[in-house]
């Protein structure tokens, strides 16, 4: 039988966005389920939250390893050896019997996921020429915003109507399907020269990351006392910093911070790390508020946040264009202040309020949102060598996983706080109202930093004329 010919241009950017979709709709649709699996395995379901902190702390340990790995052995047979330990461990967690084995199989869906994305980027990335990037890069939005929005109502109609091991054996046949169109597809490629692990480096990385996104996964749910959260929050931090420090002597660092040297990447991780700790935030609070605050069903709460993903496709075909009219700066400063407007719309939203107008209102903001994602990922890798381009995927992953396990815990601490504030007890709808005026201020603050971009910054990838006035 003979296929059709597609350009690996059009088909890379579809492989990868697949890959990554499924990885986000993974981590999410979890939740819904763990009642159901809490039951079925005979166990507590507070308990049971462990196979989501699991999975969340094998991506933090084995995501700085993704670019070294990468390099040593072809970013094609990393990509689809990550596609079958995935789906692998996807098989192993619908098959278990107890808890035990559960956050075994979900430790090592959290390995292949860790190298499955950043080096599935870095196969994009090395496929499409940047004059075609914002185009390639939009396709990565869409799976990134549909994962969290779909993953919930899909885990309710999954437990619902079939047994909750199917949340985990759908990802088999989309699984063995990527296997095969990489393999078909995608060519292999691999650094020139093959640098050393830098063991030390990771070991203070990972476990810096494993502290901080356990901290902030239990941030607010008063599983363990706030003193032992802050602690090990601090103690965190200052794992990642003395890592900072001894980085400077290593010839290969598994985190290379010399790539902040490079304006556009620098700015493309602080200031994308702050939106992106707001929109963590969001995917948060709004099914609890509609549900929690308004009496919402989980179907009729999921019906309305899914209309976020419908902005983000409509982004997808208009972002190349409205990139190229305007250049990235103006963007991401709009943007920005933009969806701090939005956010604050969604603390006005009350129980009485239309559904018509949640709707169109999400929709939008789900458009600029995407469109935000899309010029962040593009911005970050515009004036990265090819050389160190491995390097820049397992940072930029390493600091998105880390942004987002920021904005839950923050989102939740709010919540905590605005609770506290009168008197405990259920949260109300107010609480919510507070949380998104917080979360909409530092999204707000973001601009702050994408205004220290320069006016002509990546003009090469944007098509955007270059500017003559160039900011400070």
């Amino acid at each position: 039988m003979k296929f059709p010919t597609l350009h690996p241009r059009r088909v890379v950017p579809l492989i990868v966005a697949c890959a990554v979709f499924m990885e986000n709709l993974d981590s999410t649709i979890i939740a819904t389920a763990l009642p159901q699996i809490a039951r079925a395995l005979h166990e507590d379901p507070l308990h049971l939250s462990l196979a989501i902190t699991a999975y969340l702390l094998s991506l933090a340990v084995f995501i700085p390893l993704s670019g070294w790995v990468a390099d040593r052995h072809g970013a094609r047979r990393v990509f689809r050896a990550a596609i079958l330990v995935f789906t692998f461990g996807s098989v192993l967690c619908g098959l278990s019997q107890s808890m035990p084995q559960l956050i075994g199989a979900r430790i090592l869906q959290g390995l292949g996921g860790a190298l499955m994305v950043p080096v599935g980027r870095l196969v994009l990335l090395r496929a499409i020429p940047k004059s075609e990037l914002i185009a390639a890069m939009s396709w990565l939005t869409v799976p990134a915003l549909f994962g969290p929005i779909l993953g919930p109502p899909l885990g309710g109609l999954i437990v619902t109507y079939a047994s909750w091991r199917w949340i985990f054996f759908i990802n088999v046949p989309i699984g063995l399907l990527g296997w095969w169109l990489v393999t078909r597809f995608i060519d292999d490629t691999r650094a020139e020269t093959r640098a050393p692990l830098d063991f030390g480096g990771w070991l203070l990385v990972g476990s810096g990351l494993v502290l901080l996104v356990m901290a902030f996964e239990l941030l607010g749910k008063n599983l363990l006392a706030n003193a032992v959260v802050y602690a090990m929050i601090v103690a965190g931090i200052a794992l990642l910093l003395l890592y900072a420090h001894q980085s400077r002597q290593r010839e290969a660092p598994i985190v290379d911070l010399r790539l902040l040297r490079i304006a556009s990447f620098r700015i493309s991780i602080s200031g994308g790390s702050l939106y992106r700790c707001c929109v963590g935030a969001y995917t948060l609070l709004m099914p609890l508020m509609l549900q929690l605050g308004f009496g919402y069903s989980a179907a009729a709460s999921g019906g309305i946040t899914f209309v976020s993903a419908a902005g983000a496709m409509l982004m997808k075909a208009t972002a190349p264009r409205i990139v190229r009219r305007f250049g990235f700066r103006p963007l991401l400063l709009g943007n920005s202040l933009l969806s701090a407007v939005f956010l604050l719309g969604c603390a006005q939203f009350a129980a009485g309020t239309p559904k018509l107008v949640m709707l169109g209102w999400l929709l939008v903001y789900g458009f600029f949102r995407s469109l935000q994602f899309t010029c962040i990922n593009t911005l970050g890798y515009a004036d990265v060598p090819p050389s160190r381009m491995s390097q820049a995927t397992s940072f930029s992953s390493t600091a998105q996983q880390l942004s987002l396990s920021v904005g839950v815990g923050i989102g939740s601490q709010v919540l905590n706080t605005a609770r506290a504030l009168h008197g405990g007890g259920a949260l109300v709808a107010s609480d919510f109202q507070h949380a998104f005026m917080v979360i909409a201020a530092l999204t707000a603050a973001s601009a702050l930093l994408f205004r220290r971009l320069s006016a002509n910054a990546g003009s090469s990838v944007s098509g955007h004329p270059d500017s003559v006035a160039t900011p400070d």
